[in-house]
């Protein structure tokens, strides 16, 4: 499995190696040695001015605007970045960054200090807020953008303390989107739970970068940096990077101010997707699309609803037939897991039912299934 590390700067290499493998990724942030809804800033218009004739102008004016809301949040043991949320002093970062922490420094590119207290966190998302006690007019609120209307190839810049060097920018692409990534909760299993709606993107991300933002050329947040993908052939970053999508901050970040916490849905099940034509039909599949169920959870909601996972030995090894094929949820297509989870994060809530289609040898069923809350661990 190819694993992706958080961004995170450690105090010492084991730190960093610890952080790694029980997150299975490398989180982008260095270890050291609701409610509110987000004023909008109107530093950086959606029309550039006329004497921004190029791309490099309007960068150094879009650092310009937005580099003054893009904090560094430290632990006592860590160092990352986090942006200004809302004028009433939210920061929005990664629960990664915070980990168990209630109290954590924030440093401005002002040279203010304070400390903030962690208010909320949720490690399905990997999202935290921090609140601060800073007049409103020294916040610089971060202006949102919207991820449902991002388009591969579209410029991405990335701006956070990599390595301890603040207010570092980098420029990509988004490279792809709706990704799913390892969550921080670990399954009974030793697995870790899946989380949807990653930007894929190749703005360069380092330790350090986790929490900061991922921005449109508009200065508008459209992700939250989060890890890098390792080369499972090297062991070396391979140079492309994810971010948390900026509508999943818009869902989860208000109810964190609201309760300290968001209940991600859970299904209770197992898949494994994009087989290969020959394993299809060793499998008897009658799609080549879809999430195929490769174990359910015993009195989880999808087996509450019927939906069977593979039980009959095939020629496929560690594999059975027989199980469901997920091809569609709520008559919204499923190509693969990630199309799923993407919508059940950005849609649904703990309690709702949703509808999965799903073909069972070659007959197609549609199976009701009232979603539960995800367990913490």
């Amino acid at each position: 499995m190819n694993k992706k590390y958080a961004l995170s700067l450690a105090a010492v290499v084991l730190v960093v190696t610890m952080v790694a493998c029980q997150l299975s990724g490398y989180l982008a942030t260095p270890t050291l040695s609701v409610a509110p809804t987000p004023t909008i800033s109107t530093k950086l218009p959606n029309s550039q001015p006329a004497s921004v004739t190029n791309q490099q102008d309007q960068l150094v004016a879009l650092y310009q605007a937005v580099s003054p809301g893009i904090v560094t949040v430290q632990t006592s043991n860590a160092l990352g970045s986090g942006w200004v949320y809302s004028s009433d002093g939210y920061i929005v970062t990664n629960q990664h960054v915070v980990s168990t922490a209630k109290q954590v420094e924030v440093d401005f590119p002002s040279g203010t200090k304070v400390y903030g207290t962690v208010v909320g966190s949720d490690p399905n998302t990997d999202l935290a807020v921090i609140k601060v006690d800073v007049p409103a007019d020294q916040l610089d609120v971060l202006p949102l953008g919207d991820s449902s209307q991002l388009q591969i190839g579209q410029v991405a810049i990335a701006i956070g303390d990599p390595l301890t060097l603040n207010g570092s920018m980098t420029t990509g692409i988004i490279s792809g989107l709706g990704r799913t990534d390892d969550s921080n909760v670990q399954t009974s299993d030793g697995n870790y739970y899946a989380a949807g709606d990653f930007i894929e993107t190749d703005a360069l991300i380092n330790h350090g970068n986790s929490g900061g933002p991922l921005l449109n050329l508009s200065g508008q947040v459209i992700g939250v940096a989060r890890s890098l993908q390792i080369d499972p052939s090297t062991g070396l970053p391979s140079g492309l990077g994810y971010a948390i999508s900026v509508n999943v901050v818009k869902r989860v970040v208000p109810q964190l101010i609201q309760t300290g916490k968001f209940d991600f849905p859970y299904l209770g099940i197992s898949t494994i997707d994009k087989l290969p034509l020959d394993v299809i039909n060793q499998l008897g599949l009658k799609s080549d699309t879809g999430a195929y169920v490769t174990n359910v959870v015993p009195g989880g909601p999808c087996d509450q609803a019927g939906i069977k996972a593979g039980t009959q030995p095939s020629s496929v090894a560690n594999l059975n037939s027989g199980g469901d094929l997920i091809i569609a949820v709520d008559g919204q297509p499923v190509q693969v897991f990630a199309d799923l989870i993407r919508y059940l994060v950005l849609n649904k809530s703990p309690g709702d039912t949703i509808t999965l289609t799903v073909l069972r040898g070659s007959q197609q069923l549609d199976l009701q299934v009232t979603l539960g809350v995800r367990p913490s661990s």
